[in-house]
């Protein structure tokens, strides 16, 4: 995936950098407090919230649970209307496809719909190689890639940057890859905007070859969905000649009814809107025929695995395949708020990303042996989430595999990983605790003694444990353990009912 590199460090680390910087710590919190606030009021407009919740977490799981069913009629649908599907197991074949595709109609340059799925595979430094250049036309995604940046956000990837940052970019930068910045321009949004918006128009106009993910994907009419905010997608889908869409086959949804669900929820989960501006659909090609004039004349979807079949073998796991990118879970996560999206080494930052990249990489790296550590296990993630992913679970889950090791699925074979290294303590601890509480004897006789040298009792914990009691108080012992109490004040049959 882009936005990580070799040697990057683990989260902590990473986050211990970014909690320092005072700039990015309140762009952050005058973001996400901002955006959090304008969802809860627009979610507590529907009287049917949990319905709608719970009807798109059955949705996704039906869906899932029948994949390749849904994904083989989705190529039928996506062929009859003229479109042409292509397969992709990894990264590597998915870029390999792309660049092959551009080559193949003579252009050198592209413009992009804001796509996670592409910045997952690093489709714009593969087009790079291979002498393409590839221009985002999403107003923050412009804001990354002219600051030579990465995305710190699924929603506003450019959330770490305040206006004055912007307009130092785009003053310095906008020149060359195209129509330079206005002469004075300052750092209010309209002229932020509006040189944005000169600069893109003559690359809109100049392509013809557009790239795009898409938010949904219908199996029974092989029509695609990308909601957004400013119209550049509008743009990018409707003029190119050739359009090819990367999209992850988690992305799909059985019926264009379906769809009811997910444009209620999506919209006020992500930006705290009714609707998106701009819900642009396509199904196969448009143009050359009498009466569709619009649209690209040749069509191409690329079907992303990447890891997803390994993550959806996961019984506890693949629920995050049920995610729909509305970035709710990082607007309320308050490790996200003082850590930002860069400390996680992935484009899927903050809680889901935490899930979901050590599923997608696997979790032999540093980075993401260290992503399902990187949350307070608060519960706020579930609580605003669309499709009631239930993260907390899922961080457990992956805690689990990294300090234990086991069997998982990787490239759809089976392996047994290690137990990562610097968790021996933990492990050494857990296995402790799991015999104690197998023969209550023990258990009884380590409470009583903890109970009698409770006076004696250290502030905080020694050796690896210091790094918690950091920043946290140790809970005080009872003068006696609560079964004690209980068969004192209550009796000896209260105290053997209490046993069982």
């Amino acid at each position: 995936m882009s936005g990580t590199y070799l040697g990057m460090p683990a989260f902590p680390e990473a986050a211990h950098a970014a909690v320092r910087d005072e700039t990015l710590r309140g762009n952050l919190r005058h973001a996400t407090h901002t955006i959090r606030a304008k969802r809860a009021k627009a979610v507590a407009e529907v009287s049917d919230w949990a319905a709608l919740r719970e009807a798109g977490k059955r949705i996704k799981d039906h869906t899932l649970r029948h994949l390749d069913r849904y994904l083989e009629q989705l190529e039928e649908s996506v062929t009859a209307a003229g479109g042409t599907v292509h397969w992709a197991a990894d990264a590597d074949e998915a870029n390999r496809i792309v660049a092959d595709l551009v080559k193949a109609t003579g252009e050198s340059e592209v413009v992009k719909v804001k796509s996670m799925a592409t910045q997952e595979i690093g489709l714009n430094e593969a087009l790079e190689a291979e002498g393409i250049r590839a221009y985002e036309t999403d107003l923050a995604e412009l804001i990354v890639q002219l600051g030579r940046d990465r995305p710190s956000h699924i929603l506003v990837p450019a959330i770490h940057r305040n206006r004055g940052e912007i307009r130092d970019i785009f003053r310095a930068e906008m020149g060359g890859w195209g129509r330079p910045a206005p002469e004075g321009l300052t750092d209010t949004p309209a002229e932020l905007a509006e040189a944005a918006r000169l600069h893109l128009r003559e690359k809109f106009l100049r392509a013809k070859v557009g790239i795009s993910g898409a938010n949904f994907m219908v199996a029974d009419t092989g029509t695609l969905v990308v909601v957004e905010s400013e119209g550049n997608g509008r743009m990018c889908l409707t003029l190119p000649e050739t359009l090819i869409s990367v999209v992850g086959i988690e992305k799909i949804v059985p019926t264009w009814r379906d769809l009811e669900v997910f444009l209620q929820t999506l919209p006020r989960s992500s930006t705290a809107e009714r609707m998106n501006p701009y819900t642009s659909m396509w199904t196969g090609t448009g143009g050359g025929r009498a009466g569709e004039d619009d649209g690209p004349r040749a069509f191409h979807l690329v079907l992303l695995d990447n890891g997803r079949t390994d993550t959806l073998a996961d019984e506890v796991g693949r629920q995050a395949l049920r995610c729909i990118r509305c970035s709710a879970c990082l607007n309320v996560c308050p490790v996200y708020e003082r850590a930002g999206g860069h400390a996680y080494g992935s484009v899927y930052p903050g809680p889901i990303g935490a899930i979901l990249s050590p599923q997608l990489r696997g979790t032999q790296s540093e980075i993401d042996a260290s992503l399902p550590f990187a949350s307070s296990l608060c519960g706020a993630c579930y609580e605003v989430c669309p499709v009631a992913i239930d993260i907390p679970e899922v961080l457990v889950h992956l805690r689990e595999r990294v300090v234990e090791g086991g069997q998982v699925i990787r490239g759809g074979n089976k392996v047994t990983l290690r137990p990562a290294r610097g968790h021996a303590a933990e492990r050494a601890a857990m296995r402790a605790a799991r015999w104690a509480f197998a023969h209550p004897g023990a258990l009884r006789a380590g409470q009583r003694l903890a109970s009698r040298t409770r006076r004696l009792h250290p502030r905080t914990l020694p050796g690896p444990g210091r790094a918690w009691s950091g920043s946290r108080d140790l809970p005080a012992v009872p003068p006696e353990p609560f079964r004690d109490w209980w068969q004192r004040t209550h009796g000896e049959d209260g105290g053997k009912g209490a046993a069982k």
